[in-house]
This record gives structure tokens, C-alpha cells and sequence, in this order.
């Protein structure tokens, strides 16, 4: 994929390519996960049984990843936008409460074996990683940027909203610190293919993911309540 290009070395970065590179994976993502959402949406409302609903859903998954991929979009993305048009439309129109429950626990369980297997392989990643102090200081430096650029990327939408919607004058601080990395970000960093830069990439991805689920995590509780109680 063009990303993994660029994170590779394997492509020169630019102001045009990067705009193309993001109409082209985040855009298209969205685009293809609504339409893909749809269909199966439509699908799912066919269809009284779940055994197959839950087949189905699963397919969108397995299959649907694996198309974004050949039409050079985000697969995240795409899955994030289909799960959200499934989640909420098609959960509540197009299923019965039989495939509800069922859907619950079986995505709840695959879940839980996924984030295992690959808290594993993170473990074991960790050990072939070489421990360079330059690596870890721009880990440092890119916690504040991501939380900046998390500020500015929910703060925007919010802004946009109030004139719609009543929000608390906290809600985008809260948003920020809220936004816990984990297992996605680490294997979008471990599947970059081999390249100078595939150790950077790495040391500042875990080192934004730990300082996220250790400060932000332990931390989020205590800020909300803090909230509330000033308002």
C-alpha cells in the first residue's frame, strides 16, 4: 500500500502526494466502508437466522479488509465506518433480538482471542527491539504532537456542531485525553515491511501507546470526575 511505501522509504513525500495519499486511503475508506456498510446492512435484513447474519458479518470483515486493500484505501477505516453503519442501523432494523445477543457474544469473544494473540506478538517484538536513546527521545516528542493533532482533529467537528448541539465547555479536552493507542496502532507499525526506518516507527509507536494506556488510561477516570464536580 502507498503508506507502507512511504513509511518504508519507498516513496518521496510531498505536500500534493501526501493530499493524494489521504484522499486516496482515508477518503476512499470512508466511501468504501458506507457502501459496504450498506450492502450489507441490506443483507443482513434479508435474512432471518443468525447463524448466517453472524457469517455475514464476519465476511464483511475478512473479505472487506482484504478488498480495501486491493483498491489501495484503508482497511481501518473502511472496517471503523462499515461497523458503525452495521452497528447502529443494522442492528436496530435489519436484526432480531436472537442475533443481537448471539452477534454480541461471538465478536466479544473474538475479541478478546485477537487482542491476546497479538499482545503475544508484541511481547514478543518487544525483545528484537534494539534500545536506541534517539528513538525513544522522538517517542517522547511525538506525545504532545499526537495529543495536539487528536485536539485540533476532534476539536474542529465539535466546533463546527455547537451550533447544533450543546456541548459541556470541556468535551474536546476530555475527547483528547480519552483517546487511548493500543493494539491498532501497533500492528499498522509491525506491519511495515523491513526498511532504516521500521525501528523508529516502532520505539515511537509503543512508546505513544504506553504512555497513552498508563497516563491517559489511569488518569481519564480522575479528570472526568473533576469535570463534574466543577460544573
Amino acid at each position: 500500500m502507498p503508506a507502507r511505501r512511504i513509511a518504508a522509504g519507498g516513496r518521496e513525500i510531498s505536500a500534493v502526494s501526501a493530499l493524494e495519499l489521504f484522499l486516496e486511503e482515508a477518503v476512499g475508506g470512508v466511501i468504501f466502508g458506507l457502501v459496504l456498510g450498506y450492502i450489507a446492512y441490506r443483507l443482513l435484513r434479508s435474512v432471518d437466522n443468525y447463524t448466517v447474519e453472524i457469517l455475514l458479518t464476519l465476511s464483511v470483515v475478512a473479505g472487506g479488509y482484504a478488498l480495501a486493500g486491493a483498491l489501495h484505501t484503508s482497511g481501518p477505516i473502511a472496517m471503523v465506518v462499515a461497523g458503525l453503519f452495521i452497528g447502529n442501523r443494522g442492528r436496530v432494523l435489519g436484526m432480531s433480538e436472537q442475533t443481537r445477543k448471539h452477534l454480541d457474544t461471538f465478536w466479544k469473544l473474538i475479541d478478546e482471542i485477537l487482542n491476546a494473540i497479538l499482545f503475544v506478538l508484541i511481547g514478543f517484538e518487544v525483545l528484537l527491539l534494539h534500545l536506541n536513546g534517539r528513538h525513544l527521545l522522538a517517542g517522547l516528542v511525538a506525545i504532545p504532537l499526537v495529543l495536539a493533532i487528536r485536539y485540533v482533529s476532534v476539536g474542529l467537528p465539535i466546533s463546527s456542531l455547537r451550533p447544533f448541539h450543546a456541548f459541556g465547555r470541556h468535551t474536546v479536552s476530555l475527547m483528547t485525553w480519552a483517546g487511548l493507542r493500543g493494539g491498532i496502532s501497533i500492528a499498522l507499525a509491525l506491519s511495515i515491511p523491513a526498511s532504516p526506518h521500521r525501528q523508529l516507527i516502532l520505539w515511537v509507536t509503543y512508546t505513544v501507546v504506553v504512555f497513552s494506556i498508563l497516563v491517559q488510561g489511569l488518569t481519564i477516570g480522575r479528570a472526568v470526575r473533576r469535570v463534574a464536580s466543577a460544573s
